[in-house]
């Protein structure tokens, strides 16, 4: 229950942080610096490995300058990497037989000036003295388990495909909806896509 109620609480403050920012900031028009940001998969391949398909992929991610305000004031960042399989067939439209979801955090700690980047899924964090090597490592993913080939059917084709995006599913309604409406927040790559190998 307490863990639930400092949840809660550590969201609200981050909606209010996060509507302060919006707000200071769009009185800041004579400030030269603005970055849009975007998400992009620059490359992106699957090994199968005691049977199991693994994802290899490289990301380029560039925060927007309001998502990096937001960061630098204490208010985490999710980025989502969504993976789908599609079993390719003749007559029908493909297939989607799986997803995965993996979610990191990225939180930025001004007491000890470190980036800390966290993997939602299994737990795992890692910290980082700067936000370019932060980045860097989460746009580096390696050896990812996708899914146990003896799923799938051996004589059907299957697409895979990857993209990144920041996930805002985290936030209150009303800051979702204002985000909707604000690019600086619609960040998500392209999907990459490429036959998987069997």
């Amino acid at each position: 229950m307490n863990s639930l109620r400092r949840r809660t609480q550590a969201a609200g403050r981050a909606a209010v942080a996060i509507l302060v920012l919006l707000f200071a900031s769009s009185g800041l028009a004579q400030d030269p610096i603005v970055r849009e940001g975007y998400f992009e998969v620059r490359s992106a391949s699957t090994a199968l490995v005691d049977d199991v398909h693994h994802l290899d992929a490289r990301l380029q991610l560039v925060l927007s300058s309001e998502a990096l305000e937001a960061l630098n004031n204490g208010v985490p960042l999710t980025i989502e990497l969504q993976t789908q399989l599609h079993r390719q067939r003749r007559f029908y439209m493909d297939a989607l037989d799986a997803e995965l979801a993996v979610r990191f955090e990225l939180e930025y700690r001004p007491l000890s000036q470190r980036y800390i980047v966290r993997n939602l899924n299994s737990g795992h964090q890692d910290s980082f003295a700067t936000l370019y090597s932060a980045l860097n490592n989460l746009g580096r993913i390696t050896a990812l388990p996708i899914i146990d080939d003896a799923l799938l059917a051996q004589d059907r084709d299957y697409r895979i495909r990857v993209r990144a995006m920041l996930q805002t599913q985290q936030y209150p309604a009303p800051l979702r909806l204002l985000f909707f409406w604000r690019s600086q927040w619609q960040l998500q790559s392209e999907w990459y896509e490429w036959t998987l190998e069997r």
